[in-house]
């Protein structure tokens, strides 16, 4: 019997390392993420993104992750992706981490992003699913550069791209709930990701990967920086 795998092979992608597992959410999950980030994301004086879907009713965040993602999904292409992953620990979701890239298969660089429910904040998640979605990055897809960004008033952001090993790469000013708000940039290179430290070498195991490369005309997720 087909699959949706197997028509869409980003379905069939997963990461898991220990306790924590990173996939492409089916329905279910998807709306229990939404039910995550209905119970809150980050306290109610700061904004951490720059489009405020953490604003409103918990139904209302609740369809923001929903609608969000199942857009982005329908959009994907080998020049223009982006792969949103539900974060599950022990099998309960916690929250999502995102990678995507534009013109991967020649410029070889992908760009990051994340969120995780406030309940499950303070216990190193954020940290360990940053490595994994960056294993996937360089390891499984051959980046050469990996990108992020916080604005300068998130704290814990910021403290987990240096931890990791981020170099500085820019500010600029975004408007954000019509405020000037300073962004920092980072980048995380090929050389600094293999000098890493053993504490930051995981044990990643994927399922899927090989579809997807296909699918993505990742074609020498190998080659050197």
């Amino acid at each position: 019997m087909t699959t949706l795998a197997d028509l869409w092979p980003p379905a069939g992608l997963s990461l898991t390392c220990g306790d924590l597992v990173l996939t492409v959410p089916d329905t279910p999950t998807l709306v229990a993420l939404g039910e995550v980030a209905g119970r809150g994301v980050h306290a109610e004086d700061a904004m951490p993104f720059l489009t405020p879907w953490t604003r409103g009713e918990p139904r209302d965040v609740a369809r923001a992750v929903v609608t969000y993602n199942r857009g982005l999904h329908a959009r994907m292409a080998a020049d223009d992706w982006s792969l949103t992953l539900a974060v599950l620990r022990d099998g309960v979701p916690v929250g999502m981490q995102g990678i995507q890239g534009k013109g991967f298969p020649m410029l070889r660089e992908v760009e990051s992003g994340s969120w995780l429910g406030r309940e499950f904040q303070g216990q190193g998640i954020g940290l360990r699913m940053r490595l994994m979605i960056l294993h996937l990055a360089f390891d499984g897809f051959g980046a050469d550069r990996a990108l992020t960004s916080a604005f300068a008033d998130n704290a814990a952001s910021n403290a987990v791209s240096r931890r990791l090993g981020y170099a500085p790469n820019g500010e600029h000013w975004l408007a954000r709930e019509g405020v000037p708000a300073k962004d920092l940039r980072y980048v995380l290179t090929r050389e600094a990701w293999e000098q890493r430290p053993d504490e930051h070498r995981l044990d990643v195991t994927y399922a899927g990967l090989d579809a997807v490369r296909e699918f993505l005309q990742i074609t020498d997720p190998r080659r050197p920086a």
